[in-house]
Parts: structure tokens; C-alpha cells; sequence
């Protein structure tokens, strides 16, 4: 773990070197994350847990701002960069003339990092953005959760909040996602 922290703190956004050196380090956590995410989506799904991953992984080391300063802010942004892919790739599928003008939402959809369908990662998508201005806390707890795949146990940790604030504020963020949705259709 000490290996991971030197290397937050000395990535040169310059060179990349010690991104390079710290993939190795992360990997297969950001693979389980990104499995627990893809667990349950059909087998002819264009992205896999492995192409998530790497297209986080280029995406992150791809920004100007690679100032990860710790574990949980590193799991935050992998988690966040997995949340793009998925929208934009739910976005191009769910195109009107693929019939995606077609939406209903449940709050059971929100228990996540399991099969939904695309126009549900849209929609939850933009009731996040919503919920970012009013209570960035919940928006990234969500994010973790329902992009990331991640337990309420890893959230807290990584976040150094008790697994108690985590499922409290899980189900204040699904209550508010829920009424939002349902006022945004």
C-alpha cells in the first residue's frame, strides 16, 4: 500500500512514469470493480470488464489533471470515468432509431452493478448531474455504487466514512434520484 501512496504523490503528469508504474499496482482491483459492474450484462455486450477497464484507464491517464492524491480519490475518478463510458456507450445504443425513446425506471434498478437497460444508465445518469449540485456526497457514493460496482463496506473505506453513513446516505440518494426521475419524465 505504501507503494500505491509514493506513487500518488509523485505522478508526473509530464512523463506518465509512475502512472505506468501504478496500473500494475491497481489493475485487478479496477477489473473487480469493473466486473461486478458488467456481472450480469448479455454476452454479446460490446464492452467487456477488461475493455472497461482499459478505457478508463486511457481516459484517466489521458487528463491533464492526474493529481490523485490517495486511494479513495483514484477509486472516485476510476469510478466516474467508468460512468462516462457506460452513459456515452448506453447513449450511441439507445439512439431513437433503436427505439430509445422508451423509458421507464424502478428504484429496485438502483441496488446496481447489475443488467439495466440503457435508457436506465441515461436517465440515472442526468438525476445524478442533478443531485451533484445539491449533495456532491451522494452523487459520488452513487456514482461508486452504480458505476463502480463497488460494496457499501469498499465505499466507506475508501471514502474513510462507517459502512452506517454509507447505507444512510445510499438511501437518502435513492429516494432523491427516485422523485427526481419521476418528476423528469
Amino acid at each position: 500500500m505504501n507503494d500505491i501512496t509514493e506513487i500518488f504523490q509523485s505522478i508526473d503528469a509530464e512523463t506518465g512514469k509512475s502512472a505506468q508504474e501504478l496500473l500494475p499496482l491497481v489493475y485487478e482491483e479496477l477489473r473487480k470493480l469493473a466486473a461486478a459492474r458488467m456481472a450480469d450484462e448479455p454476452a454479446a455486450h460490446t464492452l467487456d470488464p477488461t475493455a472497461l477497464v482499459h478505457e478508463a484507464w486511457l481516459r484517466m491517464v489521458n487528463e491533464a489533471d492526474r493529481s490523485w492524491h490517495n486511494r479513495a480519490y483514484f477509486f472516485t475518478v476510476a469510478s466516474t470515468a467508468m460512468r462516462r463510458i457506460l452513459v456515452d456507450h448506453a447513449r450511441r445504443k439507445s439512439a431513437r432509431k433503436h427505439g430509445g425513446d422508451q423509458l421507464r425506471t424502478d428504484i429496485e434498478l438502483f441496488d446496481l452493478a447489475e443488467e439495466m437497460p440503457d435508457e436506465t444508465t441515461i436517465i440515472v445518469d442526468e438525476a445524478l448531474k442533478r443531485l451533484e449540485k445539491i449533495h456532491p456526497e451522494w452523487a459520488q457514493i452513487m456514482v461508486m455504487k452504480f458505476f463502480g460496482g463497488m460494496l457499501n463496506e469498499e465505499i466507506g473505506e475508501a471514502l474513510n466514512v462507517s459502512e452506517r453513513s454509507i447505507r444512510r446516505w445510499l438511501t437518502s440518494a435513492k429516494a432523491w434520484l427516485y422523485n427526481d426521475i419521476s418528476k423528469h419524465r
